[in-house]
């Protein structure tokens, strides 16, 4: 058929177009400036003054008897105790009855197992 040399006829044409040449800025400022959106508008003096102030999941500058700088470096017992505090809870099943998972019925047992089609028939 003449169907494939009639579409093979036409280059496809891209439909976004660019203006101009692509080129390159001259100069281009790498110099490290503070975010515009940071609490102080300026850079820490070091890396290590920064890291004396950072936080990740506690001080990171904080040395115990101890510490040797490693992970595990701490013992568990020296981290306190492992209760939750009033009002959290660790796990689903430790919350009052109204907020517990509710069982399955038979009737959505026989709708997971056939696919949810039981439930149309």
């Amino acid at each position: 058929m003449n169907a494939t040399r009639h579409l093979l006829q036409h280059q496809r044409q891209p439909m976004i177009r660019f203006l101009g040449k692509r080129s390159t800025p001259s100069k281009v400022d790498h110099t490290p400036h503070a975010h515009p959106a940071s609490p102080t508008h300026s850079l820490p003096d070091s890396f290590a003054s920064y890291r004396q102030k950072a936080q990740q999941h506690g001080p990171l500058n904080q040395t115990t008897q101890f510490s040797t700088g490693r992970i595990g470096g701490t013992p568990g017992a020296s981290l306190g105790p492992v209760e939750p505090g009033k009002g959290n809870f660790f796990d689903r099943s430790e919350l009052p009855d109204r907020f517990r998972r509710l069982g399955w019925t038979q009737a959505e047992i026989e709708a997971v197992e056939s696919g949810g089609a039981s439930a149309y028939a």
